[in-house]
């Protein structure tokens, strides 16, 4: 199996700061991209930023210039720092991985969703 699992959210006032991880485990041989979407109620789940295995970021326009996506490589785990926060960024925050499995699952590519971690911005 492979697991992700997320970390970190929390309630903060709007202009405050959060910083979630997410780690993957489990029959990994590679991690090629990660990365954080969001989601409320009722709306589609939207991308918030992905990483490359290289460190490159992307980031949506709504994020660009307050979050900073990072990933340490041997650890497996993401990060997502969050600055100036809006209420508006309140959402479930998901952690995904394009994860190329080991030889117990068959060494397969494909992607791994965490479960969510909830992050609450009040006015």
């Amino acid at each position: 199996q492979v697991q992700l699992v997320e970390s970190g959210g929390d309630l903060v006032q709007a202009g405050g700061s959060l910083r979630l991880s997410c780690a993957a485990s489990g029959s990994i041989f590679s991690i090629f991209d990660m990365g954080w979407y969001r989601q409320v109620p009722g709306k589609q789940r939207e991308l918030v930023a992905t990483i490359s295995k290289g460190g490159i970021g992307n980031y949506a326009d709504s994020v660009l210039g307050r979050f900073v996506i990072s990933r340490d490589n041997p650890k497996k785990t993401v990060y997502l720092q969050m600055n100036s926060l809006k209420p508006e960024d309140t959402a479930v925050y998901y952690c995904k991985a394009d994860v190329y499995t080991g030889a117990e699952l068959g060494h397969r590519r494909g992607d791994y969703w965490g479960r969510g971690t909830q992050v609450t911005v009040s006015s």
